[in-house]
């Protein structure tokens, strides 16, 4: 039995921040967790081609900050700001109580480094069953010539279509999970096969944080 603790979690107020940023008590406290799902399950159902990596949240006296996180922001933001506009009325309509809904669209310049889009790439080719193996060398030669100090990847699932369920997992370079000064983005995917659900796991490991300044790994 293994000690699995989440690399973000562990890591938090250290150099990582929240994903929430807002303060209740009580049963407000329950109601606005269930209100970050729902915007962040409509966020992601709505924008679902348009590499969305992560939503942060922040809210305010009868307003909230939506924050997107895309490999593209054109598709997010769309002609002339439509699609901004109707994501917007979506989410006022999912907050209620006459909340204002401010959002923000963020571009990720180095999509090959965040963990989330490289982990939705690899199950995106499972499902055009592209070969697992084939899949996560690809993905990890693009981190590595991003400058990626070192990247680990996972997959379990009927791989290839067969009878049973496995877990392979590459590593190339250098992933530290032990230590709390490296910055290591983890990211999950899953992919639907027809042979079943496939579960694919990353983690870039991009070099170390000492307090608020960045250092580059040492070899």
């Amino acid at each position: 039995m293994g000690r699995k603790v989440h690399p973000v979690g562990m890591r938090l107020k250290i150099n990582r921040d929240w994903s929430a940023r807002w303060y209740a008590e009580g049963s407000r406290y329950r109601d606005l967790l269930h209100e970050d799902f729902d915007i962040r399950r409509y966020v992601e159902q709505e924008l679902e081609r348009a590499g969305v990596s992560h939503v942060e949240i922040e809210r305010y006296p009868n307003q909230v900050q939506v924050t997107i996180f895309t490999a593209r922001p054109g598709i997010v933001i769309g002609r002339k700001g439509e699609n901004v506009k109707q994501l917007r009325q979506g989410l006022e309509s999912i907050c209620g109580d006459g909340k204002k809904v401010k959002v923000e669209v963020e571009e990720i310049t180095k999509p090959d480094l965040d963990a989330t889009l490289v982990a939705q790439n690899i199950a995106s080719q499972l499902e055009r069953r592209i070969s697992h193996s084939r899949a996560m060398k690809r993905a990890m030669t693009q981190a590595i010539r991003q400058g990626a100090q070192g990247i680990r990847i996972s997959a379990s699932g009927r791989l290839g279509g067969s009878e049973m369920a496995r877990r392979e997992w590459m590593v190339e370079g250098r992933v530290p999970r032990n230590t709390l000064r490296s910055d290591i983005d983890y990211g999950f995917a899953e992919a639907l096969t027809t042979f079943g659900r496939s579960g694919v796991k990353v983690w870039v490991y991009t070099g170390e944080v000492i307090g608020n300044e960045r250092e580059e790994a040492v070899e």
